[in-house]
């Protein structure tokens, strides 16, 4: 990868803006900042354009809720051909940490994924997709 250096002009304000984010995410400088912000405005792009994403699903909840593990293993056999593997661990006696690692175009992988964590008895679920450049 060849990198191309070039000038940025922007207000005080986006400036301070800036410099708070590169230390609150501990970013090395400005440079690593911006690029980590337009890498997540083209990942966002390819999302709305229905593109080619992997990502992964990251569900938390109580295993002795009542009919959900069949629940959760039923969605995930509608979707087989997304999954690409399934992570499962005990964080407590009740808790359990499930991380779907999936692939497809980004309304599909949405699809799955609310489905998932729409089941009643999940926790908290969260979808995190990422393109595939």
């Amino acid at each position: 990868m060849k990198i191309k250096r070039f000038g940025v002009s922007l207000d005080e304000s986006l400036v301070s803006a800036l410099d708070e984010f590169v230390v609150e995410s501990k970013f090395p400088n400005r440079s690593q900042a911006i690029r980590a912000l337009i890498k997540d405005y083209l990942v966002k792009d390819n999302w709305d354009q229905d593109k080619l994403v992997a990502g992964a699903v990251v569900l938390v909840y109580d295993h002795h809720k009542r009919d959900l593990n069949n629940k959760l293993t039923h969605v995930q056999h509608d979707f087989h051909h997304l999954i690409l593997s399934t992570q499962h661990i005990h964080l407590s006696h009740h808790l359990c940490l499930e991380t779907i690692s999936i692939k497809g175009k980004a309304s599909e992988l949405k699809a799955l994924s609310d489905q998932m964590v729409g089941i009643k008895g999940i926790h908290h679920g969260k979808l995190v997709m990422t393109d595939l450049e």
